[in-house]
């Protein structure tokens, strides 16, 4: 009975033992992050990421865009009949541009602000230093004295309304002759306010017609 009484004056004395729950002072627990929120951060990280790399493709793509139709090929609508029949006016064609030199029998696309604004389409007739006779009375066009094999011609050329213009011109450096496919409704070398026209004017070659579909063709 001393031994029991003994302990539980000695254990009274003492207090509570360290390491028992109510002697121990309370501990913060440190606050734990809502659930997913790291998830969603590292998410929106990678779209914003997405978002970047996505709208730098798109800017390169406009800039090649933008740089391949400006100085390598284009696409041009035909406007009027001077082209007749090999094109019609609407066509779309593609035009090849990057190191081109203008050759007899292409057709090009030029500017000639003498004439009007907007580009026009023409034929190649003859280059720098070639010489052109135009005949109406025959309808023969001749480059360095042979007749051209003109299958591409709407119909036999006629005396223009404005007269017989240029005819007979040997053709300076530089500087090319044109004319359109329907010689009896074009305005081209011939005219006055279009003459010889310098290559310098030259957009590009025309290579193909693009659309409408079912007048696709090469030129």
């Amino acid at each position: 009975m001393e031994n029991w009484e003994s302990e539980v004056e000695r254990n009274w004395e003492e207090g509570p033992s360290l390491g028992s729950e109510s002697g121990r002072a309370p501990e913060e627990t440190p606050a734990q992050p809502e659930p997913g929120s790291g998830a969603k951060a590292r998410r929106d990280a990678s779209d914003g990421r997405d978002l970047y790399l996505n709208i730098r493709v798109l800017v390169g793509m406009m800039s090649a865009f933008v740089l391949t139709f400006t100085f390598v090929a284009r696409i041009i609508v035909v406007s009027g009949p001077s082209m007749e029949n090999t094109l019609q006016g609407g066509d779309l064609m593609l035009v090849w541009s990057l190191g081109y030199t203008p050759k007899q029998g292409d057709i090009v696309v030029l500017t000639q602000e003498s004439y009007q604004e907007d580009s026009i389409v023409k034929r190649v007739i003859a280059v720098e230093g070639q010489t052109v006779d135009i005949d109406y009375s025959s309808g023969v066009v001749s480059v360095d004295g042979s007749p051209l094999k003109e299958e591409y011609i709407k119909e036999r050329m006629l005396l223009p309304s404005y007269g017989e213009g240029i005819n007979h011109v040997t053709v300076p450096e530089g500087c090319i002759f044109v004319m359109g496919d329907n010689r009896n409704h074009s305005a081209d070398s011939r005219y006055p306010d279009i003459g010889i026209v310098d290559v310098r004017c030259v957009i590009g070659h025309g290579i193909a017609v693009m659309f409408p579909f079912h007048h696709w063709k090469g030129l």
